[in-house]
């Protein structure tokens, strides 16, 4: 207490002072970007020219990848549920006999 009565300082002023510096070390990297960016001279072409990112796997391709992953992992975590955690044999979870025995249980037919 003594000290920071000396200090004039607080802890969460420390904190602050703290995070600022955090937040200039992190975003530093983006500063010197923009200031390669900018251009020097004033060149109409130069204020017009503007950089365009290419990627190298397009956004559509990305969704149908996505989806493929998450169908795969459905499947196996289907075969897991079926075979490890409900003692079946995991090669069951894909026939459409089981499904079809569990809608007669619940439509009452067995």
């Amino acid at each position: 207490m003594a000290n920071e009565l000396k200090s004039g300082s607080t802890l969460p002023q420390k904190r602050s002072r703290r995070r600022e510096n955090e937040k200039e070390k992190r975003f530093k990297w983006m500063n010197d970007i923009h200031k390669k960016e900018s251009p020097q001279n004033n060149d109409k072409e130069s204020r017009n020219f503007k950089i365009y990112r290419t990627r190298m796997i397009p956004i559509w391709l990305r969704i149908v990848i996505v989806l493929i992953l998450m169908f795969f992992a459905s499947i196996c975590g289907l075969m897991i549920g079926y075979g490890v955690i409900g003692e079946g044999a995991p090669m069951d979870a894909l026939k459409w006999e089981t499904y079809q025995h569990i809608l007669d249980l619940i439509n009452g037919k067995e």
